[in-house]
């Protein structure tokens, strides 16, 4: 962010707008400034209102400009074109101007790239294109690259950094000191310095702050973190997360198979990767898909979107079946109509909050073999006392609204079973698709709803058959 956003603008032409309003949102006349300067071919005009702009303000300004916009900007600015503001972008936007941009192009702006973010962005290509890239590279940077590619997807490996600071276990704390203020070539951002043997295995490390209070004739080894708190390439990226949330870390050192060090995370990776994880979570909650963005086309949208609605139309009519059965039973007291969906809907909505806290606490491994007993039988009770609290209530207005006191009695019924129902279920059939390893964010809301509907038709419809005799 630049460091005058809060000083006043001076007035005339080549005045910088403010970036941002006081929403947050990107500034009516920044934009329009941005415009004008693309429209006028102003390469100067536009390098000033972009010289210090954040890569975040920069992602957001691409996304807010049309593709041939988006285009004829990078090539205004050239060389003072921040390659990291790709990374802010979503995936089809980001996608659609690289390959507008030669692979030369793309190398050069990833020279300067902090390796993880330069993973990043060449993850979304193709391998040709991506071949085509890493041939512009110098050979170490072109290694490095590809090794952490090599990595599955979201894995460790890809979100890891691959330059850190490792020294060797005979160093002094005053030699690392030495070593960090004469060496030009060092990460832009880092915590800790790591210690490795001769193999480059991980030994341990030293926190900057510990570094900087020890006396400079100890050796690194005697000030080394004891209890190092590492990850394994090959882990998941959400178990990484997680392993920095448990422990309130900063940073974590990233081995390899064979204990050797291959790079660390940092805490900047590990927010996005929890932001993407909730953001996954929740749209597969919905059926959509997990890399579905805004950006995307209608018609992709649309096609990502169509087979769960289609599994939702079939089960629909397990739903329509039930109802089905009991037709004579309907046409003989309309109401039963007019009701029913009331039953089915609030068991639906007491379903999905159930099913969503435990799609939720399955992802962080809260819910567990170990208390799964505990929590279901919470699930059944909270449905049980709800329903009762409800039916109370529905019961009191059916009867008064077809003034028949009965009918009432038999709604408030199928209501407390089909609450009890959606807790149990709700809870339940995450449990079952995450037992078969599969992911119950995206299979289990198409079937909870399919229960609560399916029992509460029948409940309603069958206590009202059988009380009434119809």
């Amino acid at each position: 962010m630049r460091e005058d956003a809060d000083a006043p603008v001076a007035e005339g032409a080549d005045a910088v707008p403010e970036v941002r309003d006081s929403d947050g949102n990107l500034a009516h006349g920044f934009r329009e400034a941005i415009r004008a300067a693309i429209e006028a071919r102003d390469v100067d005009r536009l390098r000033a209102l972009t010289g210090d702009l954040h890569e975040a303000d920069m992602g957001d300004l691409i996304e807010e400009l049309d593709g041939d916009e988006r285009r004829r900007l990078i090539e205004m600015l050239g060389s003072a074109f921040d390659f990291t503001a790709l990374t802010e972008l979503d995936e089809t936007v980001r996608v659609g101007i690289l390959r507008g941009l030669s692979p030369l192009t793309i190398a050069r702006g990833m020279r300067d790239l902090a390796s993880d973010d330069a993973v990043y962005i060449l993850e979304d290509l193709d391998e040709e294109e991506m071949a085509a890239v890493l041939e512009h590279l110098p050979a170490p940077e072109r290694v490095a690259l590809r090794r952490s590619l090599d990595y599955p997807e979201d894995s460790a490996g890809r979100r890891m950094q691959t330059d850190f600071i490792a020294v060797p276990p005979f160093w002094t704390v005053g030699r690392t000191i030495d070593y960090m203020r004469e060496t030009p070539d060092l990460p832009e951002t880092f915590y800790e310095v790591f210690v490795v043997d001769p193999a480059y295995r991980l030994v341990g490390s030293v926190s900057l702050d510990r570094l900087l209070r020890t006396r400079r004739t100890m050796l690194v080894t005697q000030v080394k973190t004891e209890h190092l708190k590492g990850v394994k390439a090959t882990d998941d990226q959400e178990d990484v997360a997680r392993l920095f949330e448990r422990y309130n870390l900063v940073s974590a050192p990233v081995v390899d198979d064979a204990g050797r060090l291959v790079g660390v995370m940092t805490i900047d990776d590990v927010v996005d990767v929890i932001q993407e994880e909730a953001d996954e979570d929740l749209r597969a909650l919905a059926g959509v898909g997990s890399d579905e963005e805004l950006s995307d086309s209608v018609a992709y949208t649309a096609r990502s979107r169509l087979p769960w609605l289609v599994v939702n139309l079939g089960t629909a009519f397990i739903s329509a079946s039930i109802i089905g059965l009991f037709e004579a039973t309907i046409e003989k007291m309309v109401a039963l109509a007019v009701l029913m969906p009331i039953v089915a809907s609030m068991g639906g909505n007491a379903g999905t909050q159930t099913m969503t806290v435990a799609v939720r606490a399955l992802a962080t491994k809260e819910l567990s073999s170990h208390n799964a007993r505990r929590i279901v039988s919470r699930e059944v009770l909270v449905g049980l006392f709800n329903g009762l609290a409800l039916a109370c209530l529905l019961g009191l207005i059916a009867g008064a609204w077809f003034a028949n006191a009965q009918l009432g009695a038999v709604i408030a019924s199928a209501l407390v079973m089909n609450m009890m129902a959606a807790g149990l279920f709700g809870i339940l059939i995450p449990l079952a698709i995450s037992w078969l390893k599969l992911d119950p964010a995206v299979a289990s809301g198409v079937f909870v709803t399919t229960v609560t509907d399916t029992v509460g038709f029948f409940a309603f419809l069958g206590l009202a058959t059988w009380w009434f005799g119809a």
